[in-house]
Formats: C-alpha cells, structure tokens, sequence
C-alpha cells in the first residue's frame, strides 16, 4: 500500500480539483472518497451568525458538493461520508452542524438516484481522536450515548457499503437511557419502529405496584400543611437522589428546578421516580410546568387528594415572578451583573440579611429569597 498524505481545503473547489487532476495523473485509479471533513462548534442557535454558520458547514457541505460534482458520474467503488446523529435526530447547541450533516444524507440519497455510489454514514460518537473531547463523551454516555471503538467503527462502515443503501445512522445507544429523555417532551415517531426504544419510553412511565395507595392513605392522615411539607419532602428527596446529592438539604424548597441544575435527561428521570412513588401518570414536562420543589408538591398534593380542602391562595404576583424568574438560572443573572441591581430594587443597599442576622452569600441566593427580599422591600 503507498500512502500520499496531501494538504487540501475541501471548501475550496480549486483545491478539490488541483487535487483529483493530481490522483488522475497518477498511474493507480480512483475507486473509492471517504469525506470526513468536519468542524463542531457548539453554540445556541440564537448566537450563531451567518459566519459562525459558514465556518462550520462549509468542510461538511461545500467539500461534498464539490468532491460530487468535479467527480462527476465516474464509477467508484465506494463514495462515503461522514455525517452525524446530529443530523439525524438533533442535537442542542449544534444547530449549523446538524444542518451540515443532514445535507450529506441527502446528497447520498441524491448520487443514489443517479446510480452512483453513495454511502452516508451518521456516526454517533467516536472514542479515541473523535470529534467529541473527554468531558462530552461523559456527558453523552450519561444520557445514554457511548463512544463507538475506532475498531469496531471502521468495521461498520464496510458493512454499510457492502449493503448499498445511501444513508444509515451508527451508534451504540443505551434505549433505556436515551429514549425516555428524547420523548420527553412530545411523542418521537422516529423511534415507534426500534423495539428497544419503544420498551424503555413505555417502562419509563412505570407506577408503583400499589398505585400509591399507601401514599395516599399516610395523606389523608395529616393536616393540610403537613400534607405540603410530606409531598416537598418527598420531591426533595428524589431530586437529589437524581442529581447525586447525598441528602435533600441542598434541594431548598422554593429553589427553581433550573437553578439546580436540572435538564431534560433528570427531568424525566425526577418524573419516572415521581411516578413510582406516588402511582401516578406524570408528564415529562413536570419540572418545566412547576419551577420549583413546594410548588411540585402543591400540584402533587391536588392530584393525589382532589377532594382535599385547597390551601390558602397563591399570591399571584409573587407566583408570576417565580414563574419568570424559573425560566433564568439565576447563575445567568448573576453572570450578566444583574442580581445586585435586583437587590437594588428591593431597598437593599448589600448583601441581604435574612431575619436572623446572618448575611446571604449572592452565589448562594435562591429564588425564593430574591422573591422574599423583593416583597419585603415592597411592604416596607
């Protein structure tokens, strides 16, 4: 085997057909492209710009484009690209990457139809060099998505030619993980027909074999607040046994769900534990719909014992501004400089005292004191 290891930009189509006028000079044909171009840039859709856009689907969309079209309807063996699960089923601060990759699935299907050959390949992470560093394999194979072996990947790819369809998606998933954080927020008929991901979305929503009667029945023998103090308890406790805290005491009551650091993968699981222990059938979307622990328990409390008196009414100011400040991690208000001009507004000149004298460290602050402080302001 001779190797030449040439320098090319693929977005440059001058270069691309510098480069195959090189390969047709030489005495060896060509039979076969693998393109795996690709720059990631993780950043949200609203803080992409046209350029950021540019640079990132470029390598994957104009190299293709320009390796399909200079090489024309010549015959080849093999004519591969790397594309991704991005493309596939989406993935969150990758918005001009997917778009990138799901261009490639269709130029395969496109050369398909003309009779050419054309295998995209969606790869799902690689370990060992791949494009994803050591903190995102972690964080992907915590929501269920593990690092392909090189070895292993290499092999897959011979089989995907070998089959002669223009487009399929490799990945080692882990369904149960996956598959419930995916549909978490409305149906996924993209995974109605892979049993594995069917089973894990159904087992998910599992409920405890006594419906939660016992729950149920320990309720009804409590007062209304102790009632709402149990079912806190209760959220409390299941939301730090999902986060990985060692107890609930740093799961404070009025602390919104954002702020603790809860995304759609511990939503759902907070929901399936939620299910199991109380027997009923929540929706994913629960820590989003209720944006902190007491007022999970409030909603909690209604429906286990819709006959119970209700408690005393919300304020409605106050639940407005939990509602708007749920959809802001404070971590971000502070980031921007904002919390102190916040305290400002409350007719605190420093740091906050709570009523016992002891100073509110501003990387500590909840929601529930901003709120406290900013009533108590307004009465004074």
């Amino acid at each position: 085997v001779r190797v030449t290891i040439a320098a090319c930009d693929v977005a440059d189509r001058d270069a691309v057909a510098a480069l195959l006028a090189r390969l047709d000079d030489d005495p060896a044909p060509l039979t076969a492209v693998v393109h795996a171009a690709g720059l990631n840039d993780v950043a949200p859709l609203l803080d992409t710009d046209l350029d950021r856009l540019a640079a990132v689907s470029s390598g994957k969309t104009a190299g293709a484009a320009h390796l399909d079209e200079l090489l024309g309807d010549r015959p080849l063996d093999a004519f591969v690209l790397f594309a991704s699960i991005a493309g596939v089923w989406g993935s969150g601060g990758q918005a001009g990457y997917a778009a990138g990759n799901a261009y490639l699935d269709a130029l395969a299907e496109r050369r398909h139809a003309r009779g050419l050959a054309a295998t995209s390949v969606a790869w799902g992470p690689w370990a060992d060099g791949g494009m994803a560093t050591d903190d995102a394999q972690r964080e992907l194979a915590r929501r269920g998505l593990r690092v392909l072996a090189p070895a292993d990947a290499v092999h897959a790819m011979r089989v995907a030619v070998g089959r002669g369809g223009p487009a399929l998606t490799v990945a080692d998933v882990d369904w149960t993980t996956f598959a419930p954080a995916y549909a978490s927020t409305r149906p996924r008929p993209f995974l109605a027909e892979l049993p594995d991901a069917r089973q894990a979305v159904r087992d998910a929503a599992g409920t405890p074999t006594d419906g939660g009667a016992a729950l149920r029945d320990e309720l009804r023998g409590l007062t209304g607040e102790d009632q709402d103090r149990r079912l806190t308890d209760l959220v409390r406790a299941e939301a730090a046994a999902v986060l990985g805290h060692g107890g609930p005491e740093r799961v404070k009551p009025r602390r919104a769900f954002k702020d603790l650091g809860f995304d759609s993968l511990t939503a759902v699981e907070l929901r399936n534990r939620l299910n199991r222990a109380t027997g009923l059938s929540l929706p994913t979307t629960l820590v989003f719909d209720h944006p902190d622990p007491a007022a999970l328990a409030g909603h909690l409390r209604a429906t286990l014992l819709p006959d119970a008196p209700a408690g005393p009414a919300a304020d409605p100011t106050e639940t407005a501004v939990r509602h708007a400040l749920a959809t802001v991690p404070l971590a971000r208000i502070r980031e921007a400089g904002l919390l102190d001009l916040l305290l400002g507004l409350t007719g605190d000149d420093g740091p906050a005292a709570e009523p016992d004298g002891a100073g509110v460290d501003l990387d500590e602050m909840d929601t529930d004191t901003l709120i406290r402080l900013a009533l108590d302001g307004t009465e004074s």
